[in-house]
């Protein structure tokens, strides 16, 4: 059990630290942090779009290749979309994130009833979870606010949520010893 608090707490301080540093980096360099995105997913799309046609290709006789072959042709597509047209990706990126924001800040206000934490912790989670839905519904209501200005909302959403993973972290401490 303490092994599992022990990871779980782990989680929490480097989800917390890589939040902080990915915050401040958009806030110093949001031009290079929104291109590097959009070629991040790029990359990203084409490699797993490469790896769903093989692995389609190689499974021709199992039920459901034929998806897998299309989702994979899409991947690669989207990626090469995004290598070439990058301003157009940036505003998909945009809803994209937007999405993952209200899903996540869905999954966190809800998360305290899953696991047992003191009221502390759950009371930091969810106000996470407000903070994300709220963070995306913003930024899907108001596209035509630029870019540039979404890339230093991100960097100060992820500062403060990687804040609030610190502190929690540290909360998390008296009941990892309780559990000893």
């Amino acid at each position: 059990m303490q092994q599992v608090l022990g990871n779980y707490r782990t989680m929490f301080l480097f989800r917390g630290i890589a939040a902080i540093l990915f915050g401040i980096i958009a806030l110093v360099w949001p031009n290079l942090t929104l291109t590097v995105l959009v070629y991040l997913f790029g990359i990203f799309a084409v490699i797993s779009g490469i790896t769903a046609v093989a692995a389609a290709l190689r499974g021709t006789g199992v039920p459901g290749w034929g998806l897998l072959l299309f989702e994979g042709i899409l991947g690669i597509l989207a990626g090469v979309v995004a290598l070439v047209w990058p301003g157009i990706t940036a505003l998909a990126f945009l809803y994209l994130l937007a999405a993952w924001a209200i899903i996540t800040g869905i999954l966190e206000f809800v998360s305290p009833l899953a696991f047992p934490m003191g009221i502390g912790r759950a009371a930091l989670l969810v106000l996470a979870g407000v903070l994300s839905v709220v963070f995306g519904v913003i930024i899907a209501a108001q596209p035509s606010s630029g870019l540039l200005a979404v890339v230093w909302l991100i960097g100060v959403y992820a500062i403060v949520f990687g804040i609030m993973y610190v502190v929690v972290y540290f909360e998390s401490r008296s009941v990892a010893s309780s559990a000893a």
